[in-house]
């Protein structure tokens, strides 16, 4: 799983598969979208305005995998 955070356009990005063929990008709201292959793999989820979806969490992405946790802080 890799985690990536565009600060100038506020967008997040959570890949748990690199991409080895076509994906669908399925819209399931103007903020969220799911690169899906066409087997039903679940390849990414992108966040469109990323801190406001993470308002509750003060404007961080926090990300709990394997025991870790890490923090990330989203612009304003």
């Amino acid at each position: 799983m890799k985690l990536t955070y565009d600060p100038q356009h506020n967008i997040a990005y959570i890949r748990f598969h690199e991409r080895s063929g076509t994906v669908t990008t399925i819209e399931l709201s103007d903020d969220i979208h799911l690169d899906v292959a066409a087997d039903g793999t679940l390849y990414g989820i992108e966040l469109m305005n990323a801190n406001q979806q993470l308002a509750d969490d003060g404007g961080r992405l926090i990300i709990e995998a394997g025991g870790r946790r890490q923090e990330i802080a989203l612009s304003a």
